[in-house]
């Protein structure tokens, strides 16, 4: 390497742990990496810190805006993690090793999108993945990202229902099911749904495919039924699987 393209890549290497000092040096490193590979610039701000994930906006050389979910290495619950992922067929020669986990964890988000998106499902289109860092698109408008559907009750609640449900019965239909289906993992993008927080989808092989569908469907009902819709489980099953 020229020694004025390594002097310019140690000063960018530098900048970059003074904007990330937050993070530990792997997950540095491999944000660094995408950094590099022209994914984005940069972390924007953050959009959600939890114990799992830290999500944040960011912007590309074009100065369209991105996702970046960052998995926590430290503080994930691998026990969460494990359960759901070592009963999947998909991921049926993953050893219980933490990091091996969190980084199948991530893939499998990415996976999932990917044969949500073929589904026809709304969901964010998946960009990238690398260890435990995903990219994916930004739904929003401009510097704003979309209101959870818990913090923008949809006006006209009866069809954005009917939405929800066409979306987990192409979701069926694709043999996959959402897993952690709430009022939490749906975004309110003008008055249309988009599911988030695919990681844990499954497919119907998972022996408790039906179970997770059965509290996907609880889930919808009780936050509907709480807003005034009044909605019935076995209903919205047959709606699902016919």
């Amino acid at each position: 390497m020229p020694k004025a393209r390594r002097e310019k890549f140690k000063e960018g290497r530098e900048k970059f742990k003074t904007m990330h000092g937050v993070f530990d040096e792997f997950t540095n490193r491999t944000l660094f990496k995408l950094i590099t590979e022209g994914h984005f610039k940069g972390l924007e701000s953050p959009i959600n810190i939890g114990k799992e994930s830290n999500v944040f906006s960011a912007l590309t050389k074009e100065g369209k805006r991105v996702i970046v979910k960052i998995y926590r290495l430290e503080t994930c619950d691998f026990n969460i993690m494990y359960n759901y992922i070592k009963d999947d067929p998909r991921y049926s020669n993953l050893k219980d090793k933490k990091r091996k986990v969190i980084f199948s964890w991530t893939q499998r988000e990415f996976r999932n999108l990917m044969n949500s998106r073929e589904a026809q499902v709304n969901v964010p289109l998946p960009i990238t993945f690398s260890n435990n860092i995903l990219v994916l698109e930004f739904v929003g408008k401009n510097d704003t990202i979309a209101p959870k559907l818990k913090d923008q009750i949809p006006k006209n609640k009866k069809l954005f229902l009917d939405k929800i449900i066409d979306n987990m019965r192409k979701l069926y239909k694709a043999g996959i099911v959402h897993a952690d289906l709430s009022a939490f993992n749906i975004l309110n993008f003008d008055e249309t749904p988009v599911f988030i927080d695919m990681s844990q989808a499954t497919t119907l092989r998972h022996p408790r495919a039906e179970e997770y569908l059965q509290r996907d469907v609880k889930n919808i009902c009780s936050f509907f039924n709480k807003i005034g819709l009044k909605t019935y489980e076995r209903s919205m099953m047959r709606k699902i699987k016919k």
